[in-house]
């Protein structure tokens, strides 16, 4: 089981916390919600739950519940610049479809 960042998401996320002064890396989840049932939960952790589970990828500190693990076990997270946009996107093996909006999935 493992949830791993691509070398720019760690980059990326590794600059976020330095900017912000605080954190110990980032908060990976999924939420029951949307037109396909779940959704992605992303945020920084500044603290280190009962809960958490503990991955390292590219030297940034990922921690996910043990509940969302089987939803997202094997995603790697990536941050990707298309034109005008950036942010994060998900590459999960467990996903199934998605919703046409692109906010939830299923497995």
């Amino acid at each position: 089981m493992a949830i791993t960042l691509s070398e720019r998401a760690a980059n990326h996320v590794s600059r976020y916390i330095e900017k912000r002064g605080k954190g110990l890396g980032l908060r990976l989840g999924v939420k029951t919600t949307g037109c396909s049932g779940l959704a992605y939960k992303l945020e920084y952790a500044d603290q280190v739950l009962p809960e958490d589970l503990h991955f390292e990828s590219h030297g940034v500190q990922i921690f996910v519940d043990a509940k969302s693990l089987p939803y997202i076990d094997g995603t790697e997270l990536d941050f990707v610049r298309e034109g005008l946009n950036e942010g994060f996107k998900f590459h999960n093996p467990n996903m199934k479809s998605e919703c046409g909006c692109g906010e939830s999935f299923n497995v």
